[in-house]
């Protein structure tokens, strides 16, 4: 009798469990239920990266808030600011298309691009274990916010706002800090993709 219920194990006893492996059923069950989460020490390592995406992006919006709030204040309606003689100034522009003045007939349509960057990169977040993706995601996100911002809260009106620029290169178009956090994000992820990075913190080779 011992020797069939060592065999066949009890239910309420530590070999029911088969000296710790799972059955067949639950062990299907579990991967059912766990396949597409993180595991334990993925989670901390998620949240950090998310912390990130979020500190970059609050200080390159911030940074070009702030920057756009002084420009109006100090240089709108003013002469120009030489830094470095005729190659490089700050002159205060209102801008009603995209980055660099591009596509000025097109507000609305480059305000609701922005708004859509910001919810799919917010959405990306979930998914989020690596350090550079989540610099660049952040460094999309708060340029985007920042323009996003003008769009909505400066004249002509809501969604139609021209976006303050103000650093203006010679023989280049006008931007902003903004406009510059969106390109810089935009090159590193593409840098990232030739090396294989993905944002889930995997590396493939093609």
């Amino acid at each position: 009798m011992a020797e069939a219920e060592r065999i066949i194990g009890t239910p309420d006893t530590p070999d029911a469990a088969g000296n710790g492996r799972e059955r067949p059923g639950e062990a299907a069950a579990a991967g059912a239920s766990g396949a597409d989460e993180p595991t334990a020490a993925e989670r901390p390592r998620g949240k950090r990266r998310i912390a990130v995406l979020f500190a970059v992006a609050s200080f390159a919006y911030a940074l070009d808030l702030i920057s756009k709030m002084i420009v109006v204040a100090k240089l709108e309606h003013h002469p120009p600011i030489e830094i470095i003689g005729d190659w490089l100034k700050f002159e205060a522009i209102r801008n009603a298309g995209a980055a660099f003045g591009f596509g000025e007939a097109f507000t609305v349509i480059f305000t609701m691009i922005a708004a859509a960057v910001i919810v799919v990169i917010a959405r990306l977040a979930r998914k989020l274990y690596s350090l550079p993706w989540a610099i660049a995601l952040g460094l999309l996100l708060g340029g985007a916010l920042g323009n996003l911002t003008d769009r909505i809260f400066r004249a002509p009106g809501v969604f139609e706002g021209a976006v303050v620029d103000f650093i203006a290169p010679k023989h280049f178009a006008v931007f902003n800090l903004a406009d510059s956090a969106i390109v810089c994000g935009g090159i590193l992820i593409v840098l990232l993709s030739f090396k294989g990075l993905d944002p889930d913190g995997t590396v493939h080779k093609d």
